[in-house]
């Protein structure tokens, strides 16, 4: 779509009044929180039973008398094991950049545990478990360096389709998974957990590591809860912030492009979890400190334990760096370091900040979302919350951890370039809709720009971009005289 026409379509959507436009952004906020009815309804019937393919249940042909077949007939499938060895087992569902960045790592650290805990990669596509069973093993580069991991570890593909061949089980043998880590897409997310939710119990920890805000956190966690477990016996929430960097080769091969750190802490843990766990205990032994003690103890991820509330800050900060620099990048299809090279696009790249400080400091300041979030943490005080979200602490932020991936590819340029549906909405669409939620008059017009460029899927230079951003803010301005 040419520039001209784009910004032609942008200013008749925005022509609307700001009551509609602030209601329309509320409805689609408590939308996303609460979920869909339809979800909902589907939830309360129970999901249908899931099967768990592996080698066994593919057409004679792959790998039968392979190296794959001795490594599989070594592995203990999960209804086979002791108690204590299927408690520890490690199921990764998505296997994208960071799924085979987790599961490389965890592989790593579990070879030098005398106790091995196995992990199952879970693929979404049948053709996934055919390619790995040809040539298994994760290939992930670093400093120009291939390694190779995860070549023994268990394959399983969970469909609602029966397999013709090889032994019919479930998920965890049926007997329950205990810890699930989501590497989705984070659109994927929740409607995949609706799928497994039938193989979650009180004992079972899941961990999100999706960009964005984790959906558990309040009001929508205990809501998502209680319409799916109504009687208390949920799971544990726990959540992952990272900021490795790793690009995408092909299938079960990435580039480690830059070293960052993972930060791992709970989101929303059951009752039982809860009266085991005094205050300031990490857990014990319990099953959500299980699954973070083997996040932030596995090589190359640089991870520690936080609390709740810093979590949940640490996300926020993540999710204004990812609404500047994914958007932007996808935009104009470059590095990540070369919107932070350009004069030009300093302006852009500040009204993005600008709006987002205000946004996160109207959310701090909102009592009844914050309070039980930060109760007994050293952010008590307003005014501590208040600064560490202001534009230039900010700003700061964003251009240290430009500077850091300069020269990586951003996860939103790379969706767009193998056709992908983008995250744009789990960024700047949910300061978007904050915004509505907690202030109708809180408008954030550059951020509602971006969106509108990335959805169209314009690919526009610099100066284009700079130009889009002046007329939309002339048009608004002129809009808001009227």
């Amino acid at each position: 779509m040419p520039i001209r026409q784009q910004l032609f379509t942008l200013r008749r959507l925005r022509l609307n009044s700001q009551a509609c436009h602030a209601a329309a952004a509320t409805a689609g906020m408590m939308t996303r929180c609460l979920s869909t009815p339809a979800r909902d309804a589907q939830a309360q019937a129970s999901p249908p039973p899931l099967y768990a393919w592996n080698r066994a249940n593919l057409p004679p042909g792959f790998a039968d008398d392979s190296e794959c077949l001795t490594r599989f007939s070594k592995s203990p499938s999960p209804d086979a094991e002791a108690p204590d060895a299927r408690r520890r087992r490690i199921f990764i569902l998505g296997v994208g950049n960071l799924g085979r960045l987790l599961a490389s790592s965890l592989f790593q650290f579990q070879k030098t545990k005398t106790q091995l805990p196995r992990i199952t990669l879970v693929v979404h596509r049948r053709e996934l478990l055919e390619q790995w069973h040809v040539r298994p093993g994760i290939v992930m580069t670093r400093g120009g360096e291939r390694e190779m991991s995860c070549f023994d570890v268990d394959v399983e593909w969970w469909t609602e389709e029966r397999p013709q061949r090889g032994p019919v089980r479930e998920p965890g043998g049926g007997l329950g998974i205990s810890n699930l880590i989501v590497a989705t897409k984070a659109k994927d997310a929740l409607p995949q957990v609706d799928r497994f939710s039938r193989y979650l119990a009180p004992e079972s920890t899941v961990a999100f590591t999706q960009n964005g805000m984790c959906p558990m956190w309040p009001p929508q966690g205990a809501d998502y809860v209680a319409r799916r477990w109504p009687e208390g016996d949920g799971p544990n929430w726990i959540a992952c912030v990272t900021t490795h960097g790793v690009t995408s080769v092909k299938p079960f091969q990435s580039v480690h492009a830059s070293q960052g750190s993972i930060s791992v802490g709970s989101v929303l843990l059951n009752n039982r979890q809860q009266q085991q766990q005094q205050p300031g205990d990490s857990g014990g032994d319990s099953p959500a400190a299980y699954l973070i003690n083997q996040l932030t103890h596995a090589p190359h991820l640089d991870g520690k334990a936080v609390s709740r509330g810093e979590l949940w800050i640490l996300q926020l900060e993540k999710l204004v760096v990812n609404s500047v620099i994914n958007p932007l990048t996808a935009i104009l299809h470059c590095k990540n370091g070369a919107i932070f090279a350009d004069a030009t696009l300093t302006r852009i790249i500040y009204q993005l900040i600008r709006e987002a400080s205000r946004v996160l400091q109207a959310l701090v300041s909102n009592e009844s979302i914050s309070r039980e979030i930060l109760e007994g943490e050293e952010y008590d005080s307003n005014a501590l919350l208040l600064e560490r979200f202001s534009f230039d602490r900010l700003r700061a932020m964003v251009l240290d951890v430009g500077h850091k991936v300069r020269d990586n590819t951003s996860s939103m340029l790379q969706d767009v370039r193998a056709g992908r549906p983008t995250e744009i909405h789990a960024f700047n669409g949910w300061l978007v809709e904050t915004a509505a939620l907690l202030d109708p008059k809180l408008r954030l017009p550059t951020h509602q720009m971006i969106i509108s460029l990335v959805e169209a899927g314009a690919a526009l230079r610099r100066v284009e971009v700079e130009a889009a951003a002046r007329r939309e803010a002339a048009s608004r301005a002129s809009y808001s005289e009227i």
